[in-house]
């Protein structure tokens, strides 16, 4: 016989959802532990896995993770899952590496991450106020400025390694934050106006070098434009990328329909193919 208390109905409720989240806290902490106990096998017993190092494994977390990003730009959830499971063994083995090596082990690489996204959410778990998204980022550049106190400063923490249109994207993101910004978006043409009237000057001068420089600054001019429009330029470009791929294998294709290689076409016939690519997508 079922109880009438409100009360007793509630807890029971709040009980049986307890026993659920217990559940699937204790399974996902069985799946990272059978990551682990699998990782260990590979490392003992298969050639490659105990051959590697921090250093070789260095590219393939690169390509890892821009297959994420392909997968992400895909909308592809399915391959999503299987990418961030690439990046996670990657998380997983140098963990174990640092373990072998006394340095680490995943359990203390967790609890610094913790540690850090604590320190640097106040708002969250202390007393500072932030409101808004661009005031959560201010406070976060310059807690990261103050704790890792790095020679380079500010811009220092951007990594060396990253791709040249991410690294000017996040160097102008950073000075930002702490307000070394245009006042207002719009200002950020003249500039773009001004590099692209310097370029021109190196193209009449035929100055090939200072012309490299001129468009660098032009690059990062507009880098900057879009950041300020709430763009990420490298999504933006790899759009265009796709669009460009997608049109010229349209005429490839068209070219093929004709019986004719794709050097034999005109421009005027690549054109044509290439604007009905564009109408039909």
């Amino acid at each position: 016989m079922q109880s009438s208390c409100p009360k007793c109905g509630r807890l029971r409720r709040l009980i049986v959802e307890k026993l659920k989240q217990k559940d699937m806290e204790d399974k996902r902490l069985q799946s990272v532990g059978r990551l682990l106990e699998v990782l260990d096998e590979l490392r003992e017993k298969c050639p490659w896995d105990r051959k590697q190092t921090f250093e070789s494994l260095r590219s393939n977390t690169i390509e890892e993770a821009y297959e994420l990003v392909d997968a992400i730009t895909d909308g592809n959830m399915e391959n999503v899952k299987e990418e961030i499971g690439d990046l996670l063994l990657h998380v997983a083995f140098y963990s174990k590496m640092g373990d072998e090596q006394g340095l680490f082990d995943i359990g203390t690489v967790a609890d610094a991450l913790c540690d850090k996204l604590i320190y640097r959410h106040p708002h969250v778990f202390g007393d500072i106020h932030a409101d808004t998204p661009e005031e959560v980022k201010q406070n976060w550049e310059l807690l990261k400025l103050r704790k890792k106190k790095r020679a380079g400063g500010l811009l220092g923490g951007v990594p060396r390694s990253l791709p040249s249109m991410v690294k000017a994207y996040r160097v102008g993101e950073k000075a930002a934050s702490v307000g070394f910004d245009w006042e207002r978006r719009e200002d950020v043409w003249a500039k773009v106006q001004e590099e692209i009237g310097e370029v021109q000057s190196e193209i009449d001068a035929k100055d090939h070098e200072a012309l490299e420089s001129e468009f660098g600054d032009l690059f990062f001019a507009l880098i900057n434009a879009s950041r300020l429009y709430g763009i990420d330029p490298e999504q933006a470009l790899e759009r265009t990328n796709r669009k460009f791929i997608h049109r010229f294998g349209c005429i490839e294709k068209g070219a093929a329909e004709q019986g004719r290689e794709l050097g034999d076409l005109s421009l005027e016939e690549m054109e044509n193919l290439w604007q009905s690519a564009k109408k039909s997508e």
